[in-house]
């Protein structure tokens, strides 16, 4: 397989034999048995993973009325208007409608209960917004769940509950849903991924290899609603569920979001006069006893928190149980917990295109403390490793779309968001690639095939010509693979 790697010079071959590589050269002779995958000059790097998933939600995202474009509650409104005639006007006039992507902290006006229901007669209807955090409902979908309705949004941990039994009024993603999603994953020189959905995930994916939905590495997270079933079974972080799956960390949602006005803060932000900093899923008292009994039973904790107070926090407990993990996302920080982040040894398992959805939002409703938002050259220098992820379905599944915004900080044409925190290109990369460095001898034969050079080209445009996983070709954009010798 001739190809270049970041630190070579010209052409080398690579000889994998199993799912290792075990030879680099200049030039390897081919025996007649070998299969030679030509790659005539193309880069070859380390398999990608993307290190924050809710699968199941991505792959039922296509199929979802989309918000994404909405500005105001009253646009959204218009849009289920709009999707609930249609239907009628189709025969269909009962059934369940969910939609996803908007956005409150660009709206000036409110959600309410009961204009959703003006609208949504016979329907159960749940519009989740883009980061997950909060919902609209209307009054019969809360029937459903056997609660009370709101008078406009719910949000944290009541939400959180609901969120986890959708599927009882919207069907599971279906193996072959998420048979589409991983080959797309593939498309884009994913080879893994940390799964934290809102389930047992270390029970469901087991049974979802066996449905043969597709080749792909997964970390099956699982949250403290799972943990006495984790524990009861004896399993620790990285041990083996099914092939190619292993159990991987406690997932805490300790704060809330920004986008929701729950991103739990020092200082206050919020209009709610009740939680004027944000909210706090759990104390820091809970934190510990959480951390504590992972620790003593060998499991990773991956800790949400995405406001600096949270983070503070999180750390508190990562330093007092001694723990090993991540904190998820730690979008907002005070500059004192990076090199204390590094310190304790805590990765960042961090989300870079957020920042696009999110910078114009931060910078009104953050204004005093958008310059300590992604920290992400502050983390390089002070030593934090950093693993990027997309945590789609609030980003997409692309983790060259998280390089791009972690190197540029912005979108196309505009100028970068706090420019002495972007990442150079081979630290992007290095932070997409789970740690694994230029492919060398001994290599997990979990391989990725570019048709340009991710060193120079823009990361947005790079494109994947053949991925490979534990040896076995799973992406063949051009019909590389087929050459033999």
């Amino acid at each position: 397989m001739g190809s270049e790697t970041a630190d070579s010079v010209g052409v080398v071959d690579v000889r994998i034999e199993g799912n290792r590589v075990v030879d680099v050269a200049p030039s390897i002779a081919a025996t007649g048995l070998d299969r030679v995958i030509k790659a005539e000059g193309r880069w070859l790097i380390p398999g990608l993973w993307d290190h924050h998933v809710h699968m199941g939600q991505w792959a039922k995202s296509a199929g979802r009325l989309q918000l994404d474009n909405t500005e105001s509650a009253a646009e959204v409104l218009a849009q289920v208007s709009e999707h609930v005639n249609e239907l009628r006007s189709s025969g269909n006039t009962e059934g369940v409608i969910m939609g996803a992507g908007f956005r409150t902290t660009i709206w000036q006006d409110l959600a309410r209960t009961a204009e959703l229901d003006a609208i949504t007669a016979g329907f159960s209807v749940v519009l989740i917004s883009g980061d997950g955090h909060c919902a609209w409902l209307n009054s019969r979908a809360y029937q459903h769940f056997g609660r009370a309705p709101e008078p406009g949004l719910i949000d944290e941990n009541p939400w959180f509950e609901m969120y986890a039994r959708l599927g009882e009024i919207d069907p599971k993603a279906t193996a072959a849903e998420y048979s589409s999603v991983i080959r797309d994953a593939h498309s884009k020189g994913i080879v893994g991924i940390t799964d934290l959905e809102y389930e047992p995930n270390h029970l469901t994916w087991p049974a979802r290899v066996t449905e043969g939905i597709g080749r792909l590495r997964v970390r099956a997270g699982f949250y403290p609603d799972s943990l006495d079933d984790v524990l009861s079974r004896g399993l620790r972080t990285n041990d083996t569920l099914t092939e190619l799956v292993r159990l991987g960390p406690l997932k805490i949602i300790s704060d809330g979001s920004m986008s929701a006005l729950t991103a739990y803060c020092c200082e206050p932000y919020a209009p709610d006069p009740l939680h004027p900093r944000g909210k706090h899923n759990y104390l820091e008292a809970e934190l510990v006893e959480l951390l504590t009994l992972a620790s003593e039973n060998g499991l990773e904790v991956a800790l949400h928190a995405i406001g600096d107070a949270a983070v503070q926090h999180a750390l508190n407990a990562f330093e007092v149980t001694g723990a090993r993990g991540s904190i998820e996302h730690a979008q907002l920080m005070r500059r004192p917990d990076v090199p204390r982040m590094a310190h304790l040894g805590i990765k960042a398992s961090v989300q870079p295109a957020h920042l696009l959805d999110d910078r114009l939002a931060a910078e009104r409703i953050w204004a005093d403390r958008a310059d300590r938002c992604f920290l992400f050259g502050s983390m390089r220098d002070s030593g934090v490793a950093m693993l990027f992820g997309s945590d789609a379905p609030v980003a997409k599944l692309d983790p060259w779309l998280a390089i791009d915004a972690a190197v540029n900080r912005a979108a196309a044409g505009e100028q970068p968001w706090n420019s002495a925190e972007q990442l150079t290109p081979a630290e992007a990369l290095f932070a997409s690639t789970d740690g694994a460095g230029p492919v060398s001898v001994g290599s997990v034969a979990d391989l990725v095939l570019l048709d340009d050079d991710p060193l120079t080209a823009a990361p947005r445009d790079v494109h994947t010509a053949l991925t490979m996983i534990d040896g076995d070709v799973v992406f063949d954009a051009g019909e590389i693979a087929v050459h033999l010798r």
